[in-house]
């Protein structure tokens, strides 16, 4: 507020400038609606964001009258709200929809219903877990070695040499004798 005898600071005249005035005078009121109509506030600062981006696209849109901005900008965000509403809801019914479909068409473990099954899982933790994954990506997933390293972000070359390694290993353990059998 300028003191007696000053003249009161000039009123942007750009539309950015009038924007920014805006943001300042009305960011926090805009922020206050969103949050207590968000979740978190986390996405009632994303409305926020949103609202004054959305405001920078529509420009040629913003009220002549100063008074006008803000209840324009309460409008914008109501929208943008909405948009995050409908966001959530698609997302929703998304993921069950998803869930759905991997209960119905999970793939079995290949160990599962083997009778050395539980014995190949034991095998495969004797691994290290870069080992592990690699060959449960060619050996369940059916992964080639190069698919595999894609997978892993390592070289063709790389992928082949640990799996070659890995099978090494896997077959040294799978062919000691077990506990149990030299228990019996």
């Amino acid at each position: 507020m300028p003191e007696r005898g000053q003249p009161a600071p000039p009123r942007p005249t750009s539309t950015a400038d009038r924007l920014e005035e805006a943001y300042r005078e009305s960011g926090s009121a805009v922020l206050g609606y969103a949050l207590r109509r968000c979740s978190s506030r986390e996405d009632a600062l994303d409305v926020v964001a949103e609202t004054f981006a959305a405001a920078w696209r529509r420009q040629a849109d913003l009220p002549a009258d100063q008074a006008d901005i803000r209840p324009w900008l309460f409008g914008i965000a109501r929208l943008c709200l909405a948009n995050t509403a409908r966001t959530a809801r698609r997302s929703d019914r998304l993921g069950r929809r998803l869930a759905e479909a991997f209960t119905h068409d999970v793939v079995p473990d290949p160990s599962d219903g083997h009778a050395g099954g539980t014995r190949v899982v034991q095998a495969l933790a004797e691994l290290s877990p870069d080992d592990r994954e690699l060959v449960t990506l060619i050996a369940w997933e059916g992964l080639t070695p190069t698919e595999a390293a894609g997978v892993l972000g390592l070289p063709p070359g790389t992928a082949r040499v640990r799996l070659h390694r890995a099978r090494t290993r896997l077959r040294t353990v799978l062919s000691s004798p077990t506990t149990t059998e030299s228990d019996s």
